[in-house]
């Protein structure tokens, strides 16, 4: 008997397994082909008698359930143009007069409404829109470090962040407008809208206060301003900074491929001695873009009071002293000064200049109207609020081991982003019942702390090159306020428009005469009507405020037990850049407004920049404060083997590097 392996046992089953199903599929086709040539006596009578069908029911094809019926007749509408796409909601319009949107339709125009039957038209209410928007970041990156077998251990007092904090307290207690607390209700927002229009206007340019400022305030701003001056082109950031440098530099090195060591014919090495340092080059951006372009009218008429305000309110203040040694002073220094800009721009577009938006249709006036009602007020509301908080206050000890080393002890980031897009209905007519309230409001405030203390401890020197840097920061504020809607589009409300409010208030929906013959209307076949019974609340509010804590101290030593003074150095604890960059862009009219009550509208522009000062703080010696705080280690730390190659003396971890996160390169 032949034995047959596990393999070919198994491809015997499958193949014999193959036969069996091919044979059921043939025994399949031929019971088919048997049983139709079955004689009829085999095949019993029930199966053989003929059966009764019926199909009571009606196949449809596919329903949807959707339930329309094309109008009778429509009559294009034309509006005003509008930058952008701007949808208005739909209206048939037929040459018979409207009440209360329904329409009876002749029997002799329109057949197939013989009976007289009517229909109602509508349009959906775009309703109430309200953001209320907190960004908070927090970022705390306080290193302690220490590198180049320098032996020493560095204890300096920790900086205290409540200076800082206070100092930012200060600066929003003086600003133009107190802290705004977010709003609960219309009644709040109106309150608010009133409060700040008040503390506004008691600002004057030659007011007292700590803060150097610049004020303007008048009915109407047009321009840019930069630091107080009106300018014709606003400076650009890119010019100042750009988010793609340290990639640009990244991507330059790793292409260089630089060495940082030499091979020499016997076989030694010679590594490059240099020490760099990165204290700050820290970025704080608060970014905000609002666009509310929700709802407006060729007309708008408010039966009560127009408020309108339009504020930019910039502030500025570092505090950059620093102590560094003399024992650096041949070094050379970049020189980069501190930046200040405070950016703001007024930009007012009015749609009736628009030749294609005053020049209607020629015809006649329109004949039919289809109203929708909001109940109580309308809120257009974004309240959006930026913060970053920043603390970067490093403390260290350097010197050279004869290696390439780098410490970077800043080099942060931190971004608040928010991009708002709203875009709903335009109508021919908004009709306010109450009052109308219209304010956009930006509040920037950077505040930067970068006091830093470079002391040498005793018997340091170099003679190799060295740049040094503490400065450089840069502070900038940008604000653009975009209003589409002429400035002298305000006239007293008509009585025809009174009268039509209030029918409007009593229930009915009857526009009088002197409404459709409005020339504003003029070759309009039919009006779209929004009828506000409340307030129409309109308000555009961003908050942003920076704040920024970078306090380097560093001492500077030598190698204990192989100095070199030959080592190149490059110490950086400034380069800071704190942004805030905001932009409003709010639909009031596309055309004409009439105010019943009283008509108000102030802009005001508030820049201020201060570089805060303290003498105490020039009067410290950099060098007696390092050396008060730098202790020698034990005396068996240095009792290493000088030859050994990279660094002359071993140290405790804590001191030699940061081992909790800090970022550095030692090579």
């Amino acid at each position: 008997m032949t034995m047959m392996d596990t393999i070919t046992e198994e491809i015997a089953h499958f193949i014999g397994l193959f036969h069996t199903n091919v044979e059921d599929a043939r025994l399949r086709d031929n019971y088919t082909h048997f049983s139709l040539n079955t004689p009829e006596q085999f095949i019993p009578p029930s199966v053989a008698a003929p059966s009764h069908f019926e199909a009571p029911y009606e196949l449809l094809g596919f329903d949807p359930s959707v339930v329309y019926k094309a109008p009778a007749t429509f009559t294009p509408i034309w509006h005003p143009h509008f930058v952008g796409r701007y949808d208005h909601p739909s209206i048939p319009i037929v040459e018979i007069r409207t009440h209360y949107g329904r329409h009876e339709m002749p029997r002799h125009e329109y057949p197939s409404y013989a009976s007289g039957k009517s229909f109602t038209l509508g349009i959906q209410p775009l309703g109430s829109v309200v953001n209320f928007i907190v960004q908070a970041a927090s970022l705390s990156d306080n290193d302690s470090f220490g590198v180049g077998g320098h032996g020493l251990t560095f204890n300096p007092a920790l900086v205290d962040n409540g200076e800082l904090l206070d100092k930012a307290q200060e600066v929003l207690s003086d600003a133009p407008i107190s802290h705004l607390d977010m709003p609960e209700s219309s009644a709040d927002l109106i309150e608010i809208i009133k409060s700040v229009a008040s503390e506004l206007e008691s600002l004057s340019s030659d007011s007292g206060g700590p803060m150097e400022a610049f004020v303007h305030q008048s009915t109407t701003i047009e321009g840019t301003y930069v630091n107080g001056v009106l300018v014709d082109e606003a400076p650009k950031l890119e010019d100042y900074h750009s988010f793609d440098k340290d990639a640009d530099d990244v991507d330059a090195e790793e292409d260089a491929h630089p060495s940082n060591a030499k091979i020499f014919a016997d076989g030694s090495v010679q590594v490059d001695a240099s020490v760099e340092l990165v204290g700050g080059a820290n970025t704080t951006v608060n970014d905000a873009v609002l666009k509310n372009i929700w709802t407006g009218a060729t007309v708008t008429a408010v039966v009560g009071d127009h408020f309108e305000i339009n504020t930019i309110i910039q502030v500025n203040v570092i505090q950059d002293i620093d102590a560094i040694t003399s024992a650096i002073s041949s070094w050379t220094n970049d020189g980069a000064p501190d930046e200040i800009f405070n950016i703001a721009t007024f930009h007012r577009v009015d749609p009736l200049q628009d030749e294609s938006a005053s020049s209607h249709a020629s015809g006649g006036y329109p004949g039919s109207w289809i109203v929708t009602e909001i109940q109580g007020d309308l809120l257009i509301v974004n309240w959006l609020e930026q913060y970053i908080f920043m603390s970067d206050n490093d403390v260290g000890i350097l010197s050279s081991s004869g290696a390439t080393t780098k410490v970077i002890g800043g080099d942060n980031m931190s971004v608040n982003q928010t991009s708002i897009y709203e875009l709903s209905h335009a109508y021919d007519l908004i009709l306010v019942g109450g009052s109308l309230y219209d304010a956009n409001i930006i509040h920037q405030m950077n505040i930067l702390f970068d006091n830093d203390v470079v002391g040498a401890v005793t018997g340091f020197g170099t003679t190799g090159e060295g740049t040094f840097s503490s400065a450089g920061n840069l502070l900038w504020n940008q604000a653009h306020i975009y209003n589409i809607g002429g400035a002298d589009r305000f006239d007293t409300l008509p009585s025809a428009y009174l009268d039509t409010a209030a029918d409007f208030a009593g229930g009915g929906r009857n526009l009088s005469s002197g409404v459709l013959t409005d020339p504003a209307f003029a070759g309009l076949a039919g009006l779209r009507v929004l009828y506000i019974s409340g307030d129409m609340l309109n308000i555009q509010y961003i908050s942003q405020t920076s704040i920024v804590g970078d306090s380097d101290q560093i001492a500077l030593a030598m190698n204990a037990v192989n100095p070199h003074a030959e080592a190149t150095w490059s110490i950086s604890t400034g380069g800071n850049t704190l942004i805030n960059n905001a932009a409003i862009a709010d639909l009031d009219s596309l055309g004409h407004t009439y105010v019943g009550g009283e008509q108000y509208s102030q802009e005001t522009l508030f820049q201020s920049g201060l570089i805060s000062s303290h003498p105490e703080w020039a009067a410290h010696d950099p060098d007696a404060l390092v050396n008060e705080a730098v202790a020698f280690l034990d005396d068996s730390m240095l009792e290493a083997d000088p030859t050994e190659p990279g660094f002359g003396v071993p140290v405790d971890h804590d001191g030699h590097y940061q081992n909790d996160g800090l970022q550095h390169v030692l090579g």
